[in-house]
């Protein structure tokens, strides 16, 4: 059963294989969760867990079946869905790249396992991916050797070329960041989160058919995968609108309406068919 609501692509501007200048338009303000490190400190951090505590038992989020999460990256996104995560009862690993040792304190708040970017993924059903996106070729060879059979990979990754990745020729050539991601790792990725201020995972969750709930667009190539990620974010207490295959996942990159957007499902959509690919001089190298 589909949950949220599916983009209609008959609406939409036709992708291009190539960005074009364009006029500089206003956009949302860049995410912070993928960009900026956390500032919570440790006692804030236990308010936090005890408040997400709560979704724990709650009747009002589906639960899609405990299952074995893999998180590989430690910021804002990847802290708050370990927080949200193990909440909800699932087992999560976490990792970063500085090590399992610098991540005591989540796991000691979350009782999350930390381990190697190289372990992160071992027995997992769902992968999440949230590092800088000029990281992304220096993971691990073969880090999702070990996953689940068929496991799902999601993607949170932006590519900003001039605030931190640097130049990548492929994408300023207009392959969708998502798409690039999944040729570094050698595996099918799905794209969630990207967009998604990193509060906004503790602290905007409500009820299925709660009226103005915020949703979360998400592309990718597999239906199953893809609903597989709909229905956790179901779970997580937001609703989902399916942005279409990777190659369309370019409306949701940097710069476009839906980016930053808190909207539900209905303004998610229509931001989504509003996107143009012509990406502006502020978000190319």
């Amino acid at each position: 059963m589909q949950h949220g609501h599916r983009l209609q692509v008959g609406s939409v501007v036709p992708f291009l294989s190539l960005y074009v200048p364009a006029a500089a338009r206003s956009h949302p303000p860049l995410p912070r969760g993928n960009v900026l490190p956390a500032t919570r400190n440790r006692s804030q951090h236990r308010r936090v867990g005890e408040t997400t505590r709560r979704h724990r038992t709650s009747r009002h989020h589906r639960k899609v079946g405990t299952m074995k999460i893999g998180i590989v990256g430690a910021g804002n996104i990847g802290g708050n869905l370990t927080r949200r995560l193990t909440a909800l009862g699932h087992e999560v690993s976490v990792a970063n790249s500085r090590g399992p040792q610098t991540l005591t304190a989540l796991a000691e708040e979350t009782g999350a396992t930390p381990v190697t970017v190289a372990e992160a993924a071992r027995g997992a059903r769902v992968v999440v991916v949230t590092v800088p996106v000029k990281a992304v070729p220096g993971l691990p060879a073969g880090f999702l050797d070990g996953a689940a059979e068929g496991v799902v990979v999601i993607d949170t990754g932006n590519y900003y070329p001039q605030q931190r990745d640097g130049r990548i020729a492929a994408i300023e050539d207009g392959l969708p960041e998502s798409r690039w991601t999944e040729e570094q790792i050698g595996h099918p990725v799905i794209k969630a989160f990207n967009g998604t201020y990193a509060e906004d995972i503790l602290s905007k969750p409500l009820p299925k058919g709660s009226p103005g709930r915020q949703a979360l667009p998400v592309a990718g190539d597999d239906a199953d995968a893809k609903q597989t990620v709909r229905d956790l974010i179901d779970e997580l207490g937001f609703d989902t609108v399916d942005a279409g295959g990777l190659d369309e996942s370019w409306r949701q990159q940097p710069g476009t309406p839906v980016y930053g957007n808190q909207g539900d499902a209905e303004t998610i959509a229509k931001a989504l068919a509003e996107a143009s690919p012509e990406r502006t001089a502020e978000w190319r190298a």
